[in-house]
């Protein structure tokens, strides 16, 4: 797509993540004017590791490995869901708060998604299974079936992206984003240093 001016339009790198514990989904984006296109996905498997706080180690250092590979201009996250039990989601919202803090630290945007929104996005239902969020996505990004991952992890996670690409074309409220420079001015007194 070109602009009036004769220019194309920039090109946008969007990181989306899909938090977890065992398994984490990240995917890149890559956005230039209306179009998109998938440049990579996977997930990060934790399970091996015993210890919580290894995993949310490793989840930072990946993090910021993939960050560092691909660059990305925003980070599309996955809200944690509301569940029964109370010690998953509090390990949920870790490993989220894990990854939020490795974008901060590259000083990339931020834009949280609730689950449904992101179904809603993609498929116009709110309420769809992974699998439709997967199959939709693969129909709307031709993606082949040689890459198309079986991991709902990795697919989720491109979910929160192309949402997040969706919503590039229409007002988000600044509340859902931010940086690290955002929030050291509008915290002054909280931070030190």
């Amino acid at each position: 797509m070109t602009r009036r001016t004769g220019q194309p339009a920039p090109e946008k790198i969007v990181m989306g993540i899909d938090p977890g514990t065992n398994v984490m989904g990240y995917a890149i984006l890559r956005v230039q004017g209306n179009k998109s296109a998938m440049v990579a996905f996977g997930v990060i498997e934790l399970k091996k590791y015993a210890s919580h706080y290894l995993k949310l180690g490793k989840i930072f250092e990946r993090v910021l490995s993939i960050i560092d590979s691909y660059h990305p201009d925003e980070l599309a996250i996955e809200a944690p869901f509301y569940g029964k039990n109370v010690q998953s989601m509090l390990k949920l919202g870790r490993a989220q708060g894990v990854a939020i803090c490795a974008a901060i630290q590259r000083d990339i945007p931020i834009t949280e998604y609730e689950p449904s929104k992101i179904k809603m996005a993609i498929t116009g239902n709110g309420a769809a299974s992974k699998q439709q969020v997967a199959a939709m996505l693969q129909r709307m990004l031709n993606i082949s079936d040689e890459i198309m991952t079986l991991q709902l992890d990795a697919t989720d996670a491109l979910a929160a992206a192309y949402c997040h690409f969706i919503q590039m074309g229409r007002p988000v409220p600044s509340a859902g984003k931010t940086s690290w420079k955002d929030f050291v001015k509008n915290n002054a007194s909280r931070v030190r240093g």
